[in-house]
C-alpha cells in the first residue's frame, strides 16, 4: 500500500478523543434545558410557562459562549501554543466544568461556573481538533480528508448517540450528580486518549505575535486612505506583505460564504430547547417504551451515523459520476433547504397539539429526519470546506469563524424568545420561512465563489 493510501496513524487518538468528548458535552447539553426546567429553576421561578422561558434563553446563551470561545482557541493555537497544547491544556479546563457540574447541582453559582468552564473548554478545542485532523494530511493523500472529516463527524455522532440515549434516563432515575458526573469522567477519558498520541501528531508551529495577521491587514486597509489601484485590501501593501493581504482577502472570501449559515444553527439547536418542550407535552409511549422529552434527541446521531457513510460512500460519487458534482458549497445550499423543511413538518406536529390534541411524540420522527439530513450536508460538509479554503497561518481562526456561526444563531435564538409575540405552530413556520430565505441567498453567494486548494505540499 503506499504511502498516499494509508490513513496516518495518528487519526484514531484524534477520533477516539472526540468521540469521548462529544459524548461528555452532547450527555450534559441535552439534559440541560429540562434540568433547568424541572430541577434548578423550579423553586426561583413556579410558573411553568415562564420557567420555560427562561430556561430555553439560558441554554442558547450556554451554547453561545461554547461558540465563541473558538475565536479564543483559535487564536491561541494560531499564535502561541499550537494546536496540540491548547487542546491538552483546555482539555483540563473541560474536566473542571464537569466536576463543578456534578457537585453543584443544588448551587446555581457554582453550576454556573461549571457551565462557563465547559463553553471555555469545549468551545476553546473546537476549531484546533478539527483542524488538526486536516494538519495530518498532505497534498498526497488529501483525497483521504474527505473521508475522514466524514469519520470525524460520524465519531461525534456516537458519542451524542449514547449520551443522548443514557443521560435522560440517568437524570430521571439517578439525579443530577450522575447524569452530570458521568459525562465528566468520559471527558477525562477523552483528554487522556488525546495525550497517548501526543509522539504522532504532525504539529504545525505557532506563528508568535504577527504584524501581518488578519486584523492587523484590515486595520492598515482602512486606515490607508492613499488612493491606489485596486481593490478595497490593496491599501494595505503598503505596509503588508502580499501573501499576508492574499490569505486575508482568502478568509473574507469564505466569512462571505458563511453569511447565511447562522440561520440554519438557530434551527438546529432548537431540537435541544423548542423541540424537547415540544415532546413534553406529547404522548411518551411508544409501543411500551416510554421516551424522556430530551431522550428523542438520540434520532440525529443515530441517523448522522447511517447518512454519513451513505453520503460519502454512495451519494457522493454516484452524483459526480453522473456528472452532477455534489461540491460542498452546493451540498451547504441544499442542507439549507432542507432544514426549512424540517421545521415546516415540526410545525405540522405543533398545529394539532395547539387545539388541545394529544400526539404521539413518535410523530417528531419526521422532523429528525429531515432536520439531520441537512445537518449532514451543512455541517459536516462545513468542516471540510472551511479547512479546505483556509490558508496556513490561518486555519485556526477561519475554523473558529466557522464556529461563530453557530454562536450568531443562538444568540439570534436566545434574544428572540423573549421579544417574539408568535407562538405555537407559528413560530414553527416563520423559523422556516427565515431558513428558506438563507438557502437563496447562499445559492447566490456560492454561485460567484471559486474554490481553492489550500492543503500543505508535503
Amino acid at each position: 500500500m503506499t504511502e498516499s493510501a494509508k490513513l496516518p496513524r495518528q487519526i484514531p487518538f484524534i477520533i477516539g478523543n472526540e468521540a469521548c468528548e462529544r459524548f461528555s458535552f452532547y450527555g450534559m447539553r441535552n439534559i440541560l434545558t429540562i434540568f433547568l426546567i424541572d430541577y434548578l429553576l423550579k423553586n426561583d421561578i413556579p410558573d411553568v410557562t415562564q420557567r420555560t422561558a427562561v430556561a430555553k434563553t439560558m441554554f442558547h446563551d450556554f451554547v453561545v459562549g461554547v461558540y465563541l470561545f473558538p475565536m479564543l482557541g483559535g487564536y491561541l493555537a494560531d499564535r502561541y501554543l499550537g494546536k496540540y497544547r491548547t487542546v491538552l491544556y483546555l482539555s483540563v479546563v473541560y474536566c473542571m466544568g464537569h466536576a463543578c457540574l456534578a457537585l453543584f447541582e443544588n448551587k446555581p453559582a457554582g453550576f454556573y461556573s461549571g457551565l462557563f468552564l465547559i463553553a471555555l473548554g469545549s468551545g476553546g478545542i473546537k476549531p484546533c481538533v478539527a483542524s488538526l485532523v486536516g494538519d495530518q494530511f498532505t497534498a498526497q493523500n488529501k483525497h483521504l480528508a474527505t473521508q475522514v472529516f466524514g469519520a470525524f463527524y460520524w465519531s461525534i455522532n456516537f458519542g451524542s448517540l449514547f449520551a443522548s440515549l443514557l443521560m435522560p434516563l440517568t437524570l430521571a432515575k439517578w439525579g443530577p450528580s450522575w447524569a452530570f458526573g458521568i459525562p465528566g469522567v468520559l471527558m477525562f477519558i477523552a483528554t487522556v486518549i488525546f495525550w497517548l498520541g501526543r509522539h504522532l501528531y504532525v504539529r504545525e508551529p505557532p506563528t508568535g505575535p504577527k504584524a501581518h495577521g488578519f486584523f492587523q491587514v484590515l486595520s492598515t486597509a482602512f486606515q490607508n486612505r492613499s488612493p491606489v489601484t485596486g481593490t478595497f485590501l490593496d491599501r494595505a501593501l503598503a505596509k503588508h506583505p502580499k501573501e499576508a493581504v492574499e490569505a486575508t482577502r482568502a478568509v473574507l472570501r469564505v466569512l462571505l460564504v458563511f453569511t447565511p449559515i447562522p440561520f440554519f444553527w438557530a434551527l438546529f439547536d432548537q431540537k435541544a430547547s423548542t423541540w424537547v418542550v415540544q415532546a413534553k407535552s406529547m404522548d411518551p409511549n411508544v409501543g411500551g417504551l416510554i421516551f424522556q422529552p430530551s431522550q428523542m434527541q438520540f434520532i440525529n446521531p443515530a441517523l448522522v451515523m447511517m447518512l454519513i457513510p451513505l453520503m460519502t460512500g454512495v451519494i457522493y460519487p454516484l452524483s459526480k459520476k453522473w456528472g452532477f458534482e455534489l461540491t460542498p458549497l452546493r451540498r451547504m445550499t441544499l442542507g439549507m433547504g432542507v432544514a426549512s423543511l424540517s421545521w415546516v413538518a415540526a410545525g405540522m406536529v405543533q398545529v394539532p397539539i395547539d387545539r388541545g390534541e394529544t400526539m404521539n411524540i413518535i410523530w417528531q420522527l419526521g422532523p429528525y429526519v429531515l432536520l439531520t439530513t441537512a445537518e449532514v450536508l451543512v455541517s459536516t460538509t462545513g468542516l471540510e470546506f472551511a479547512y479546505s479554503q483556509a490558508p496556513a497561518q490561518m486555519k485556526g481562526t477561519l475554523m473558529a469563524a466557522w464556529n461563530l456561526t453557530t454562536a450568531i444563531g443562538n444568540l439570534v435564538v436566545a434574544r428572540a424568545s423573549s421579544v417574539l409575540v408568535v407562538t405555537g405552530a407559528s413560530l414553527f413556520f416563520a423559523y422556516a420561512g427565515v431558513a428558506a430565505a438563507a438557502a437563496i441567498a447562499l445559492a447566490f453567494i456560492a454561485r460567484n465563489y471559486r474554490p481553492v486548494d489550500c492543503f500543505r505540499t508535503a
